[in-house]
């Protein structure tokens, strides 16, 4: 099949089964890069130099779902109330965008969205300090939407590590076990990027609700400690749960792992941070980059990904998370939002069905959002929220 024709067959797929999409951060780059000032960056129709997202680069991508992330740095002053901004910020892209994006809470809301032809949006919090150690602040960020909650991102929390930081709790306290259980009840997905190993092994031996790795690839592929061990990626059948692929050139490209340790460097020596995605830091970046080419990542890196996981996990147990506006690089061919269907053409070349796709793509993502709400049901009729303190189970 020529690589036109394996397009057009992509195209046509997303048209019935479109992407959906486990990790965006628009939110957090609008507030970087306009304040939330959405007249400055209007996402309906500019293509923006400085962002990978708008809804036209969304409809060619084939997107039908997305988690848009309500992420905020852990060492923002307030994070409970950054967070609600985040949120906030959500809320006001859904009101000024109607036509195009379809508030969602369950998966029957993701269903009659693409029945709609609306873009599903649902909300993702990162990082286990957007709680401040609080149950109760958990269930204030569900009632307000939000569907899952990355148990760390690149610091540990008091009662989890995370895979970059030095270990401190060897996973999850017996708070971050509690705090997994309330998800349950809730219904909102245990989302494991960013955790360490031992956090992982530790959420699965606690949930009793199928996970998420929103924006994870796989170790054995790239040795990058974000990834996901073969040993976990094993157990996902089991659970129940679905590794979201993402296209992070430096999480998936042993060269761009190696150049990105050295570009870090690089923006510490100018006193920025190494997530800087301001125009002052794209300079410095670009600037090293002159000096030391990067090493491009592209499509068939990717699935290269897929390929290991879906022999590990099973095809049941796949999704995409690409992590857009989240990063300063992307892969050749998956340049921005756009570019799902390269994706797509790339593993129908390598003998993967149209069932496959249709899995990857849609099927898996909804079904475990659905299997956290029976969960949740089953647990809600038997079990009163939890009021646990940090104090009372860790001491």
């Amino acid at each position: 099949m020529s690589a036109v024709t394996n397009l057009d067959e992509a195209r046509a797929l997303l048209r019935e089964f479109p992407v959906v999409d486990g990790h965006n951060d628009l939110p957090w780059a609008l507030r970087e890069k306009a304040g939330y000032d959405l007249d400055r960056l209007d996402i309906s129709g500019h293509q923006h130099e400085h962002l990978h997202t708008d809804i036209p680069r969304l409809r060619a991508g084939g997107v039908g779902a997305q988690y848009w992330s309500v992420y905020v740095p852990a060492e923002q002053p307030d994070p409970v109330a950054a967070t609600l901004e985040q949120i906030d910020c959500v809320r006001q892209l859904l009101d000024r965008y109607q036509a195009d994006l379809a508030p969602a809470l369950t998966a029957a809301d993701m269903e009659a969205a693409r029945g709609e032809g609306r873009i599903a949006s649902l909300m993702g919090a990162e990082g286990g300090h957007s709680i401040a150690n609080s149950l109760g602040t958990l269930r204030g960020l569900y009632a307000l939407g939000v569907r899952y909650m990355t148990l760390t991102h690149n610091s540990n929390v008091d009662w989890a590590d995370s895979a970059t930081d030095v270990p401190k709790a060897n996973g999850l306290t017996a708070f971050g076990r509690e705090v997994v259980r309330e998800m349950n009840r809730l219904g909102m997905l245990v989302d494991l990027s960013h955790v360490a190993p031992s956090t992982m092994r530790d959420a699965l031996d606690t949930s009793s609700a199928p996970v998420v790795f929103s924006h994870s690839s796989a170790r054995a592929v790239c040795d990058h400690p974000r990834n996901i061990p073969d040993d976990v990626l094993e157990r996902l059948p089991a659970n129940g749960g679905v590794a979201m692929v993402t296209f992070v050139p430096k999480f998936v490209l042993q060269a761009a792992v190696d150049w990105t340790a050295e570009a870090d460097e690089n923006m510490r020596a100018h006193g920025l941070h190494h997530l800087d995605t301001t125009a002052e830091a794209m300079k410095v970046h670009r600037a090293f980059e002159e000096r030391v080419p990067r090493p491009i990542a592209t499509v068939p890196v990717i699935a290269d990904h897929l390929d290991h996981m879906r022999e590990v996990a099973g095809i049941d147990h796949l999704g995409i998370g690409g992590d857009y506006d989240g990063t300063a690089f992307t892969p050749d061919g998956l340049n921005d939002v756009s570019g799902y269907p390269n994706l797509l053409a790339e593993l129908l070349d390598r003998g993967w069905s149209r069932a496959d796709l249709a899995k990857l793509t849609w099927q898996n993502a909804v079904r475990v959002l659905g299997a956290a709400e029976d969960v949740a049901r089953d647990l809600r009729s038997k079990q009163a929220p939890s009021n646990a303190t940090i104090e009372s189970l860790d001491g």
